[in-house]
Formats: C-alpha cells, structure tokens, sequence
C-alpha cells in the first residue's frame, strides 16, 4: 500500500485575517481609512517582496560594476 499524505492549508493566515478586521471597521464606520489602505494586508506582502527583490538587483548590478572598475584599473 502507498503512504498518500496531502498537505492541507491552515487558515487564512495574518494577512487573511487582518483584511477582514480592517474590512469589517471599515464597513461600520470605526475606521474612516481609504479603500487601499483597508485592502493593504492583501497587496503589502508583494510589494515588500517586489522592493527587496529590486534592492538585491541593484545591490548586486552595483558590486558587478565596481568588480569590473577594479578590474579594469588594476591592468
């Protein structure tokens, strides 16, 4: 016989969880914040993603280029 296991999903999760209480004050006016700020839990782990992705690129195209000034210095 296989061991078949299936991984299942624990929840929503923080972000899941800190949309709907963000939703739900603003839906009864508790908070008075814009709508993308309301849906910020949704679309901020992405962009954090997107920034440090962008940061490594630049960190590293930086390092790249000064190696090859070196290089081209120490001949």
């Amino acid at each position: 016989m296989s061991d078949t296991r299936v991984a299942t999903s624990g929840g929503i999760g923080m972000s899941g969880v800190l949309f709907v209480v963000f939703l739900v004050l603003r839906l009864t006016d508790h908070i008075d914040w814009a709508w993308y700020w309301v849906a910020s839990p949704l679309w901020m782990p992405l962009a954090l993603v997107l920034t440090i992705g962008a940061m490594v690129v630049l960190v590293s195209l930086i390092v790249a280029g000064l190696v090859a000034l070196f290089e081209r210095a120490g001949r």
